[in-house]
This record gives structure tokens, C-alpha cells and sequence, in this order.
């Protein structure tokens, strides 16, 4: 899984990154086809933005969080992106499973 951090208007710090990078994990052990993860952090005034994009196989998920603390928008934003990969990969393996069960049932 390769990991690209942005910082809008914001330094990265190794602490940002290593925090970052750590929470990402979970992604990967729910779901081991991550082909590439881009990550934006923004800050406008008080508000901290963090945006991420997963590339997987034919499908690039995106999701949003904004907090007033930055640990808390990685928080979410993981928490979001975790919910949406699960339901990625629940559908595509009922997708998957009903199209094998469709070629059985026309060859009988």
C-alpha cells in the first residue's frame, strides 16, 4: 500500500505522519487489494480538514472528516473509510458470488 501525505497549509510532522500511517492499517486489514491511499490534510482557521482517496482494483473510494483537532478528523475520516471499504467489499463479493451462480444455472 503506498501512502501519499499533502499538507495544505500545514507542515507535516513525522508525529502527523507515523499517527496517519498507523490508523491507515486498519484499512489494509480489512481489505488486502489497497492499491494506493492520498491523503490531504488542510487547515482553514480552526477548521481541520482530511481527505483521503483508496485506489482499489477498478474503484477509487473517497472520503471526508473535519474536526477541530486534527487527530480527531484522522480518527473519523479512518472511521469512515472503513465502514466504506467493508460495504465495497460486501458488495463485490455478492456481485461476484451471483454472477458464478448465474453461469451454473445456463449451462444446466
Amino acid at each position: 500500500m503506498n501512502l501519499h501525505l499533502t499538507g495544505h497549509h500545514l507542515q507535516i510532522t513525522p508525529a502527523i505522519r507515523e499517527y496517519t500511517d498507523a490508523k491507515l492499517q486498519r484499512i489494509k486489514h480489512h481489505f488486502d487489494h489497497v492499491i494506493d491511499v492520498s491523503v490531504v490534510l488542510s487547515v482553514e482557521k480552526l477548521r481541520k480538514t482530511i481527505e483521503a482517496t483508496v485506489r482499489v482494483n477498478g474503484k477509487d473510494i473517497f472520503c471526508e472528516s473535519t474536526d477541530a483537532d486534527m487527530y480527531a478528523a484522522i480518527d473519523s475520516l479512518v472511521d469512515k473509510l472503513d465502514r466504506t471499504i467493508i460495504k465495497y467489499k460486501e458488495k463485490n463479493r455478492v456481485h461476484r458470488h451471483d454472477g458464478e451462480s448465474l453461469k451454473r444455472q445456463s449451462s444446466d
